[in-house]
């Protein structure tokens, strides 16, 4: 009948709500693959009119987080916002091809969260080609740098890293990588590719 879910209750655009959805889908990674998704609702990434209990609209860098962990769970994206009426930061999130490629890679695969530290949290997506994205998650109210060791996703060596959302490669790297700070609510989104010795 379908080849996706819905797993959690209806999303607005509001912070809490965003990630409420996101933590229903979080623990549904091992049966998500090609013909069958799991849905934390649509992307309210722009859609300001849908608001929940007049609370405020989620800011750009909320947005962008919220766009880059529906993305890292392979999330159907069916944008809820009007379309014809677009800000730039907003059609920018939107088109990311780099980020919108980690939802559509041919594997298939949903990224699942490998550490939670309470406000701080680190996500691993297998991708097609041997590389792993990685999205470092800051939901505190403080801006904060994480670290990520290679042995936390079973990886190992030098990896060469780009930032999907700067679209910059940031080098070469061995066994670990510590961001710069990464502001409230906001994700660092990283593409690994091995590097062979």
């Amino acid at each position: 009948i379908a080849n996706m879910q819905r797993s959690g209750r209806d999303i607005r655009n509001n912070w809490d709500l965003m990630i409420y959805c996101l933590e229903t889908t979080a623990d549904l990674w091992p049966y998500a693959g090609p013909g069958y998704w799991n849905d934390p609702d649509m992307p309210e990434v722009g859609n300001e009119h849908h608001l929940y209990k007049n609370q405020p609209a989620m800011k750009v860098t909320e947005y962008r987080t919220h766009f880059s962990m529906w993305c890292m769970v392979a999330a159907p994206l069916i944008a809820g916002n009007d379309l014809r009426n677009m800000k730039p930061d907003i059609l920018e999130i939107l088109t990311n091809k780099e980020v919108i490629a980690l939802d559509q890679d041919p594997l298939g695969k949903q990224g699942h969260r490998i550490r939670d530290d309470g406000d701080f949290e680190i996500w691993t997506k297998e991708r097609s080609g041997g590389r792993v994205a990685v999205a470092l998650l800051n939901k505190s109210a403080h801006p904060v740098s994480m670290k990520f060791n290679w042995d936390e996703a079973g990886l190992s060596g030098k990896m060469r890293i780009r930032d999907l959302w700067r679209h910059k490669s940031l080098g070469i790297y061995r066994e670990s990588f510590r961001s710069k700070k990464i502001p409230s609510h906001g994700v660092e989104v990283l593409l690994l590719a091995s590097v062979q010795e």
